[in-house]
């Protein structure tokens, strides 16, 4: 079974070496492909020393299009997906591997005891509570970006996949909502060497649009019909208020009412917008 390991990488030059050679003695078998969105510092000239696959990015687009990059050029028929921070384990890509091919996509997930800020373990919470919900799936690290996949299945939506940080999120919520399987594997994540790129004010409502972005995309229903709901139920207590004290339908029961309907359609509409989406993804 062909294996391509892609590592998307941006100013790594501190812990890329590390992180390649440590893959190339436990899976000396697997290609390697790193994938350089347009460093500025020496990680290309580091790659190159390396004696593995490099394909550059002229100027810095997102990690999400070096993921597409490097998926586009692999030659394997499952691909792993890990950073090249020194965050990602390489002993735990055998782990993760044990699980396929029973299951299309393989999720490192974040244990307790992973080395992570508070306040980005609160709102990965909240990510995997709301996509959860969305998908109808116990999802336990919306946000890793290590993980094992089948490459003609992620072909499949590539292009949904945006060009930021936000890919993982994309693909695992494109993967439950055409039918795929999915498993998490607990890994334990070490400190990234060097800056973090993400940031939790500009990134965090990115994620959060994403998921949303998703939702109507796939399972519109579960978004409309909630705030359909509520915006009935909002008007069905403006107008029992309104009767009560003054004995009388006023224009602000109408417009709730109103709106609650106009949700629902586009609701409807979007349904069957999402039922032609399935249908191209299952054709191609």
């Amino acid at each position: 079974m062909n294996i391509t390991i892609i590592i998307p990488v941006y100013n790594e030059e501190r812990s890329i070496e590390d992180v390649i050679k440590k893959i190339k003695e436990l899976y000396p078998d697997y290609e390697i492909l790193v994938v350089n969105d347009g460093s500025t510092d020496n990680t290309a000239d580091i790659i190159k020393k390396m004696g593995v696959r490099l394909v550059n990015h002229p100027y810095n687009i997102g990690n999400g299009a070096a993921v597409k990059t490097g998926i586009r050029n692999a030659r394997g028929e499952r691909i792993v997906l890990m950073d090249g921070d020194g965050q990602h384990n390489p002993e735990d890509i055998g782990r993760l591997m044990k699980y396929i091919p029973e299951y299309d996509m393989v999720i490192g997930a974040r244990k307790r005891g992973s080395i992570n800020n508070l306040h980005r373990d609160i709102a990965n919470k909240i990510y995997n509570r709301f996509a959860s919900y969305i998908a109808r799936f116990r999802i336990e690290d919306l946000t890793s970006g290590f993980r094992i996949v089948k490459r003609k299945e992620i072909l499949r939506i590539l292009y949904l996949l945006p060009n930021g940080f936000s890919y993982p999120t994309t693909s695992t919520l494109a993967f439950l909502k055409t039918g795929k399987t999915i498993k998490y594997v607990p890994v334990k994540v070490e400190s990234r060497r060097g800056k973090s790129k993400i940031r939790l004010c500009s990134d965090g409502p990115r994620f959060l649009l994403t998921i949303m972005k998703i939702a109507t995309l796939f399972s519109p229903f579960r978004v409309f019909i909630p705030v359909s709901i509520l915006s009935f139920l909002l008007g069905l207590g403006h107008y029992s208020y309104t009767f009560l004290t003054q004995h009388r339908f006023t224009n602000m029961s109408a417009l709730l009412f109103t709106t609650s309907v106009i949700i629902f359609m586009l609701g409807l509409i979007s349904e069957q917008i999402s039922q032609l989406k399935y249908s191209r993804i299952h054709e191609e």
